[in-house]
């Protein structure tokens, strides 16, 4: 059972050693990922800015670090990815930005400066309907289901990062 497990893990660091260097289409692709989590920061920086009440009084100093912190470390994966065209030497970075999420996930569970009723509070009247499922119960769940995929998402990431290197550096040495 390990032994397939490891044979699954090679099988997928093989594949993605084989697709390290992206094509230019890609690296613009990674440019409109970075523009997507920017126009998600707006959307939390206008509640901030028009008081709609997303934002309870437990939201300081700490809880934006972590709040904004986490949203814009979303975009080092990316940045990084465009700016190199390699996929592995972005995991690292990812890594990093993923311990932030962690972090910051678990203290805004734990504090919890939000009030999810006021969420789609910035957005055109018409569309509301589209964030009004969201609770402040289902966010907890959310941000405990991402606090989790970020610990699996690290360890995985670091796993692969290690044995594509590996890949790597072998294939440079044979050419």
């Amino acid at each position: 059972m390990i032994e397939e497990r490891n044979n699954q893990f090679s099988g997928w660091a093989e594949k993605e050693f084989n697709r390290d260097y992206l094509k230019r289409s890609e690296r613009g692709g990674e440019l409109v990922g970075v523009a997507a989590v920017g126009l998600i920061a707006l959307f939390f920086y206008m509640h901030q800015a028009w008081s709609t009440g997303f934002f309870t009084s437990r939201f300081g100093p700490t809880e934006a670090f972590f709040f904004y912190g986490s949203i814009m470390a979303g975009i080092v994966g990316p940045l990084f990815r465009s700016a190199t065209g390699r996929r592995n030497l972005s995991r690292l970075p990812e890594m990093i930005a993923s311990v932030l999420w962690m972090v910051g996930a678990v203290w805004l569970l734990i504090v919890f400066p939000f009030n999810f009723a006021h969420l789609g509070d910035v957005v055109p009247t018409v569309l509301r309907f589209l964030l009004a499922w969201i609770t402040n119960d289902i966010a907890r769940v959310l941000f405990t289901l991402g606090a989790l995929g970020g610990v699996v998402f690290t360890i995985v990431n670091a796993s692969l990062y290690w044995k594509v290197d590996r890949l790597l550096r072998q294939h440079d040495e044979a050419h």
